[in-house]
């Protein structure tokens, strides 16, 4: 009975792995329809055209050039589907827009045909027209060009494992990203008409738990489980194309390139939506950074926290502080901090004394546009016990992260060191070093105040009637 409280690790172990864990293939599955995805049933709830366009597709290829990667040595299979050409005409199908056409295999098409011509001579009876049956090939209004420009692997890797005493367990992930290029072009003056560019990241993710323990003299317990789920890089083309062929149609339809079959209001509301979208695009940097001003233009705090005495006694202990703060934000990077603390020293019963400062800190948010940030400030501050008899002037300088819960509210944790020209401060003048102390505090901010905004038309504001009368 020693062992049992091992083995009964065994499902919790695999209770505690993700749902995947338990949908694994366990037979010969049958074949079953394509998967759908967000992209494609919005894809197909876009509003109709007044008149579907013939459009024509040579060749959508993958530009990379890229092979799959392979441990074990050189591998002359693509990391990307070959296939691209017809994802792209099924998205276009799909999206009731276009009337595709035949031209990836266009010699095929015309071999066809004059084996059918060349049968009908053939076997013409009398004054018949072998050709009359023969409808001509229809034309495309407009040609779809462009193709996969990149791959790009192991963009973003990282993991966390932890074991002890022979149990642990450990997660893995990897993030690629593939890049779609689309332009339209027309083929009456070789015009082009529009040029749209998508990008879709690739997750991969590996679980893994085990245990290896003595459970009892010469006996071993060993587990190990875990999963590895990889996105198909087929359906992050497919997204990646379908996203890409939705942006074609409601650019196309903002800017008057085609007619849509809907109401002006659920037109604008569209064209609202994807301005919308397309504005926080253009703000977005790589790893999902919002390049845009989140903080206001001022800022209000409360902290709590714990200080720590560097003095002539041997023992310091911690003690309780507070802190509230005003804030001035005069650019995204650098804000005034004016702080009022109040503050507690100890020191093994030899020392309990309350302190209190007014701090004044110049602050650096070194990354401004994220949500979570490193800072660093110093600055000067006037010292003065309960009693207001034992003043002194200080330096400080410190650094913390902060988190921005919203646009408004964010939390921080920060750890400040205080230089003192004074060696009274625990109110025993000892030797040449001079007291100091340590402050560190968790608290809450709240930004308010708009900057001046620059002078630009918000997506909200476009109105597709409006925009149609002054095409």
């Amino acid at each position: 009975m020693k062992y049992v409280k091992y083995i009964c690790l065994v499902p919790i172990i695999l209770l505690t792995s993700c749902g995947a864990y338990f949908n694994q293939p366990l037979g010969i599955e049958k074949p079953t329809l394509g998967e759908s995805s967000e992209t494609t049933v919005s894809l197909k709830n876009l509003p109709k055209p007044a008149e579907p366009i013939v459009v024509g597709v040579y060749k959508f290829r993958d530009q990379t050039g890229q092979y799959k990667a392979s441990e074990t040595g050189s591998t002359f299979s693509t990391a990307i589907t070959q296939g691209a050409t017809t994802i792209l005409i099924k998205a276009l199908e799909d999206s009731k827009w276009f009337t595709p056409i035949e031209r990836e295999n266009l010699g095929n098409l015309l071999n066809e045909r004059n084996i059918i011509r060349s049968t009908r001579q053939e076997y013409a009876r009398g004054n018949e027209s072998p050709d009359s049956q023969l409808t001509p090939l229809l034309y495309a209004g407009v040609l779809i060009e462009g193709g996969i420009i990149s791959y790009d692997s192991n963009i973003l890797t990282g993991g966390f494992g932890a074991r002890y005493f022979g149990a642990g367990a450990s997660t893995r992930y990897r993030q690629d990203r593939i890049s779609v290029y689309l332009r339209l072009v027309s083929t009456s003056n070789g015009k082009i008409l529009k040029t749209v560019y998508v990008s879709k990241t690739i997750l991969s993710q590996a679980i893994d738990a085990s245990l290896f323990r003595y459970v009892n003299f010469k006996r071993l317990l060993e587990v190990e489980t875990g999963y590895t789920k990889n996105e198909p890089i087929h359906l992050a083309v497919t997204e990646a194309i379908e996203k890409a062929v939705e942006s074609l149609i409601i650019e196309g339809i903002r800017d008057n390139v085609w007619q849509v079959n809907a109401p002006v209001l659920k037109i604008t509301q569209l064209i609202n939506e994807y301005d919308k979208e397309k504005a926080i695009a253009d703000e977005t940097q790589m790893y999902g950074r919002h390049l845009y001003q989140k903080r206001g233009v001022f800022g209000i705090g409360a902290t709590g926290g714990a200080s720590l005495i560097n003095d002539d006694y041997s023992h310091p202990s911690s003690r309780p502080m507070i802190r509230g703060e005003l804030k001035y934000l005069f650019s995204p990077t650098f804000n005034l901090n004016g702080s009022v603390n109040a503050f507690w020293f100890g020191n093994s019963k030899k020392l309990e004394v309350g302190y209190a400062s007014l701090d004044l800190n110049i602050e650096a948010i070194l990354l401004p546009f994220d949500k979570f940030t490193p800072y660093i400030f110093g600055g000067i501050g006037y010292n003065s016990n309960s009693a207001f008899e034992n003043k002194f002037l200080k330096v400080q300088f410190g650094g913390g992260l902060e988190y921005l819960l919203s646009d408004k509210v964010g939390v921080k944790v920060y750890a400040e060191n205080n230089l003192t020209n004074n060696d009274n401060l625990d109110y025993l003048i000892k030797g040449a070093k001079k007291d100091s102390f340590l402050r560190f505090g968790l608290g809450l901010s709240y930004y308010f105040g708009k900057r001046k905004p620059q002078k630009k038309v918000e997506p909200s504001e476009i109105n597709y009637q409006e925009l149609i009368n002054t095409k």
